[in-house]
């Protein structure tokens, strides 16, 4: 199964967050899923940090990367095909990140791995 972790859950996934379902936790770690992170997360993360919501311990364009190739993350870039797909998603709410996640992982048959119930509502599959 190749699993797309929603940007709170790869957060979670690398500080060994209680907040991280026992099932995420199980699917992330077993060997014949692949784990993904988007560009996107990356992004989001990024402009958290520089807004001051989001402390790191060191600076996102050295920790994201660092933590997702530790954790064994390959990186997910956002591609021309993903972003032309949003206009055909429901208009369920107005963040371009989850969005992005949700063109994504349909384009390339993934799993998002989230606890937020509104991608649960697009046509997505997603685990928890």
């Amino acid at each position: 199964m190749k699993l797309l972790l929603d940007t709170h859950a790869f957060l979670w996934m690398i500080s060994d967050d209680a907040g991280l379902s026992a099932a995420a936790r199980q699917a992330i770690v077993a060997e014949d899923n692949e784990v993904w992170l988007s560009s996107a997360s990356a992004w989001e993360i990024a402009i958290k940090y520089s807004l001051g919501k989001l402390p790191l311990p060191e600076e996102p364009d050295r920790y994201v990367p660092r933590m997702r190739e530790r954790s064994g993350v390959a990186l997910l870039p956002i591609g021309e095909a993903e972003v032309c797909q949003i206009h055909r998603l429901p208009p369920l709410h107005r963040d371009p990140f989850d969005r992005v996640l949700v063109a994504q992982a349909n384009c390339h048959g993934m799993v998002i791995v989230t606890d937020d119930p509104v991608i649960g509502r697009y046509p997505v599959q997603t685990l928890w």
